[in-house]
């Protein structure tokens, strides 16, 4: 999306800089930018605006009404547009509003140090037109589904897995994709995953779900091989599926009956995955490894037993969480715990994927420091299997050197 065809709020106390803001705004082809000097005044103008406001742009520290509780009230007012934090605060601090903001909701671009130039700016807004239309869990256009539809809609094949491509960063091959769910309803068209996916889990149905994006999966990362296209698959493992001792032969069989390779196959489990039953959950990921198959710790560094994890679970991939590979590029913090998951695959001997990459900026920091393999919004949105093939195929007919113009013209799909 354009610059001119967004609407901006400024909040920020001091007249110098609310002024070279606004101007900044407006250099880059903006045409509505509403100002404030508080976030009191900033609230009423959101609020009182005949026009919605697409991005604000916010101080944190302002007399009346600072810029934490100008966000908590814009979240709970229903704002359903973008943030961007600028501060001359502490990055620590910043790091504590950026977390503060997306707990309230918010769609936070990015909290930036003071001075903002007109290149960090544009890198946060960049990110407005890149997440998917955000659901509230269970919902969707206003209504809650049952566990009964839901299994409904498994048992009429109505959920698919699409697919977001991981990129070698080295390279810039395409290597892999992950199976991410997808419902195709008939009346309410594609729905995302938290519509249905924590309801299953509260039903305690999640299985069935994941049994057929594996299966669906497996069949299609076979159709590409079968064609000469080597690619692997992601698929992600339930943790209720791990206290059966019977998953990893189960899903040697499914393999095996598409005459796929296991070594294809890398499972994603999150780091509680193995709390439950340890030791059917560690019977069953060793037996998965010897097999073949990839384990992949999803989201590294969010929890607290993500370390004990990998000393005891034979994981051939560390999948780092995008809070860090977002917040890399501005805070301190944030890199320091990028850079350690780095450190450590490497130490392990396993791949480090960093998910969630949406900018040029992240991407360049993680070639920078080594990172192994990136997924997110800035290479493509993930794909119906069809139109996932179809972007294969063009980006065979490029050079190496348009590999990331290629990336661009994809998510714009």
């Amino acid at each position: 999306m354009k610059i001119a065809d967004l609407s901006f709020l400024v909040a920020e106390d001091s007249e110098f800089e609310r002024e070279r803001l606004v101007g900044m705004l407006k250099a880059a082809g903006a045409t509505t930018v509403w100002w404030a000097s508080d976030g009191q005044n900033a609230l009423a103008v959101l609020l009182n605006a005949k026009t919605s406001v697409d991005v604000i742009i916010t101080d944190l520290a302002m007399p009346v009404m600072d810029g934490l509780e100008f966000m908590r009230k814009a979240g709970h007012s229903g704002y359903r547009g973008s943030v961007v934090i600028a501060s001359a605060l502490d990055s620590s601090l910043l790091a504590s509003a950026e977390a503060m903001a997306k707990a309230y909701g918010i769609n936070l671009l990015g909290a930036i140090n003071k001075p903002i130039t007109a290149q960090l700016l544009e890198a946060a807004l960049i990110r407005h037109a890149a997440p998917e239309p955000r659901l509230h869990a269970q919902s969707v256009a206003g209504r809650s589904f049952t566990p009964d539809e839901i299994v409904h809609g498994l048992e009429q094949d109505e959920f698919e897995p699409f697919f977001q491509p991981k990129v070698e960063l080295a390279s810039r091959q395409v290597v892999g994709a992950e199976a991410l769910a997808r419902w195709r309803h008939p009346k309410q068209g594609i729905i995302l995953p938290a519509a249905f996916v924590k309801v299953l889990e509260d039903a305690g149905k999640i299985d069935e779900l994941m049994w057929v994006m594996l299966r669906k999966a497996i069949i299609f990362c076979g159709t590409l091989n079968s064609t000469g296209i080597e690619s692997t698959v992601a698929v992600n493992l339930s943790p209720k599926s791990l206290n059966n001792v019977e998953l990893a032969g189960r899903l040697a069989a499914i393999v095996q009956r598409h005459n796929l390779d296991p070594s294809t196959v890398c499972l994603e489990i999150t780091e509680s995955a193995a709390t439950t039953d340890l030791g059917a959950a560690l019977e069953n990921l060793t037996r998965l490894r010897m097999t073949g198959f990839g384990l992949s710790i999803d989201d590294f560094g969010t929890g607290y037993s993500s370390m004990e994890q990998l000393t005891r679970i034979p994981f051939t991939e560390l999948k780092i969480d995008r809070a860090f590979v977002a917040n890399a590029v501005t805070h301190e913090a944030a890199r320091a715990m990028l850079t350690s998951s780095l450190q450590i695959a490497r130490q392990l001997k396993i791949k480090a994927v960093a998910e969630g990459v949406e900018t040029q900026q992240e991407w360049d920091l993680l070639q920078e420091l080594g990172c192994d393999l990136a997924q997110g919004y800035f290479i493509a949105r993930p794909m119906e299997a069809s139109v996932y093939v179809s972007w294969l195929q063009e980006l065979a007919t490029t050079s190496t050197s348009m590999f990331t113009s290629s990336i661009m013209s994809a998510k714009k799909r």
